[in-house]
């Protein structure tokens, strides 16, 4: 669903990500772990189009993101670690602005929308301005918005922060229903035991380099994930 062959972006002098290539299979659940400034969030953004790289290719669903980004983002939806939500908009405008753009129907927006609602308790609030919401409050929207065109493919960025230990649990529902279909999800996350419990794969990042990948069970053994997280990063790369 993903092909990341040989990513490389630099900004100046320094290399963030630095000859990267990875594969995110239909049904996977795939977990990208590092410190801050591993290079995390600049490959999250050059896979969704949002950041140009200097080398290398990427893919989704075998469509290039540089010669077809359009084409690309119409498959992915993403959520960033801080989402940039219009705050000017009710909640439920907000929903139906990106559902107008991703071409949701009347009749399916109308039922997501209550779906998700009700699950992440947030119905009763979709006719305030975004403006009166909390940090979890809108982090709970951005995860509607990004669910409500049913992407193959999901993206995220530290999903879990600000999340409360019910909407955590449903949105590991959703993931898991996501992958279940056949869809793909790559996310990054400090979380390391959350990422241990649900993913199928893992990548771990250190200064723009791949220094670890493949399947869970593989990389931890019998050790916890967290565990080797901190063996790795204590090799010098």
């Amino acid at each position: 669903m993903i092909d990341i062959r040989n990513l490389t972006k630099t900004y100046g002098q320094k290399k963030a990500v630095d000859n990267l290539t990875l594969h995110i299979g239909a049904g996977e659940m795939y977990a990208f772990i590092g410190h801050n400034g591993a290079g995390k969030t600049t490959t999250i953004k050059s896979i969704c189009g949002l950041l140009d790289f200097d080398e290398g290719a990427i893919y989704v669903d075998g469509v290039s993101i540089k010669d077809n980004p359009i084409e690309c983002k119409r498959k992915i939806a993403y959520l960033p670690d801080n989402p940039d939500l219009y705050d000017f908009m009710s909640g439920i405008k907000y929903l139906n602005f990106i559902a107008n753009i991703f071409g949701v129907s009347r009749e399916d927006r109308f039922e997501r929308i209550k779906k998700y609602g009700e699950m992440f308790d947030i119905t009763k609030d979709l006719g305030q301005p975004i403006s009166s919401y909390s940090h979890g409050m809108k982090q709970k929207l951005a995860i509607i918005s990004a669910l409500i065109h049913e992407p193959k493919v999901l993206i995220m960025d530290e999903p879990f922060v600000g999340l409360d230990p019910k909407a955590t649990f449903l949105l590991k529902e959703e993931m898991k229903r996501i992958c279940d279909n056949g869809g793909a999800i790559f996310f990054s996350t400090h979380v390391l035991d959350v990422a241990e419990k649900i993913c199928d794969k893992l990548a771990i990042i250190k200064n723009g380099k791949l220094i670890r990948s493949g399947s869970m069970d593989e990389i931890k053994g019998d050790e916890s994930l967290e565990s080797v997280f901190l063996e790795l990063e204590d090799t010098n790369v």
